[in-house]
């Protein structure tokens, strides 16, 4: 398995941001894309995205096999909300590890809730997202979306070995179209995916990143 570069390695937080000024887009308006709605009583903006990405997605799901289609969960984080996130999760793997020092806390957090500070989805630059079929039933690709390493003894790992083969399917059309269209994927989580944010920028050998963390308005 090849080396999995985590959202706390110092490469990432070392990636310039050349901020584009893109907007944020409301994902439901006008778009074919079908959304689940399992957050929505957190936060509206979750169903917004830079119109980089929200146009790779549509070019990707035009490219998907006949009867699949893909079903957004989350985009746009407030970064308020990512710094709760990830400092819940941190403390619950302190809890469970105490002889950890702060830095591999730090790092194990990072498997599954980014650093606040460099954040792909508070760039609105990442997206959460499955597999549905025509109907919009949601599909098998291996674990429930956001399980954790822990939950999933990391069948949530995007190459995770021991899942069905089914999923496994997948998990390749889904990486197949994704990849193609330009995003790249966080490998311990097979359902995160982003572009233009830091982590896309190291992944690719871009020179800066082009969405930096910003603040939702609601004119965007």
């Amino acid at each position: 398995m090849s080396e999995i570069i985590l959202m706390s390695d110092p490469r990432v937080s070392a990636v310039p941001v050349r901020e584009c000024g893109e907007s944020l887009i409301d994902i439901r308006r006008g778009s074919p894309l079908l959304v689940d709605k399992r957050k929505q009583n957190d936060s509206d903006a979750f169903f917004y995205l830079r119109q980089g990405v929200l146009e790779r997605l549509l070019q990707a799901q035009a490219q998907l096999p006949d009867g699949l289609r893909f079903l957004v969960v989350e985009g746009y984080r407030p970064p308020g909300l990512q710094r709760r996130y990830f400092e819940k999760y941190a403390g619950r793997l302190r809890a469970e590890q105490s002889g950890w020092s702060d830095e591999q806390i730090r790092s194990a957090a990072s498997r599954f809730v980014s650093p606040p500070e460099i954040a792909p989805h508070s760039a609105g630059a990442a997206v959460d997202l499955t597999l549905a079929d025509a109907d919009g039933c949601e599909l098998d690709l291996g674990t429930p979306m956001n399980a954790t390493p822990e939950e999933s003894a990391d069948a949530c790992y995007t190459d995770a070995t021991g899942i069905r083969e089914q999923a496994r399917t997948h998990r390749a059309a889904l990486g197949r179209v994704l990849t193609a269209a330009g995003l790249v994927n966080y490998p311990t989580e097979w359902w995160h995916w982003s572009f233009g944010d830091r982590y896309w920028a190291l992944l690719t050998g871009a020179a800066s990143a082009c969405y930096g963390p910003r603040r939702h308005d609601a004119g965007d």
